[in-house]
């Protein structure tokens, strides 16, 4: 069982940053990839990036890339979701999980924090 606790949603205005984390516990987190995505209201939840278990491999959906970066820090058990130029689309809850490999689909991914609540406006 791994479980995971999101921090660091807000309230932001347009082109701002926010940098979220993802606390880990239980199981060893340098065994799991780990995925961030989100979901507005009355949407279905989507992928926004992963990494691998050493962070030597990243992916983000394309209406992210060039804004968003995730990292993770084994040592902390702790993954970053570093959010810059932010859109009001951007609003969302956002949730870190975890899977044993790195992929985008959202049903592979057996663990999940309880989400952090991101809201940009115009």
């Amino acid at each position: 069982q791994v479980q995971l606790v999101e921090s660091g949603g807000g309230l932001v205005q347009a082109g701002g940053s926010l940098r979220l984390s993802c606390a880990a516990s239980g199981r060893t987190f340098s065994n799991y990839a780990m995925g961030w995505f989100r979901q507005a209201p009355g949407k279905e939840r989507e992928f926004v990036a992963n990494i691998n278990w050493s962070g030597t491999f990243t992916s983000y959906a394309d209406s992210v890339k060039g804004r968003f970066t995730i990292s993770r820090d084994n040592a902390k058990n702790t993954v970053y979701l570093q959010m810059n130029s932010l859109k009001p689309d951007d609003t969302a809850d956002y949730y870190c999980s975890a899977t044993t490999d790195v992929n985008r689909d959202v049903h592979k991914y057996a663990y999940w924090g309880q989400g952090t609540q991101v809201t940009v406006s115009s």
